[in-house]
């Protein structure tokens, strides 16, 4: 009768917020840094806290690769 957490149910619960973050966050930001001139793959920073806002600021302001000066 302690207060002991089940665990197992909560895996199947985080699959909804996972996929809703896919969706409104991560799908944008690839086609973004796709359209920009780089790696699709850079969106994989977005799943690290901190360098995530990082990765924010230094593609706003770098040059992108797709737009000739």
């Amino acid at each position: 009768m302690g207060m002991e957490m089940d665990n197992y149910g909560m895996g199947f619960g985080m699959i909804f917020p996972f996929l809703g973050y896919l969706v409104l966050i991560v799908l944008p930001a690839a086609m973004i840094i796709g359209k920009a001139g780089y790696s699709r793959w850079w969106v994989i920073l977005t799943f690290i806290p901190l360098v995530n806002l990082i990765m924010l600021w230094v593609f706003a302001f770098a040059r992108w690769p797709a737009i000739q000066r």
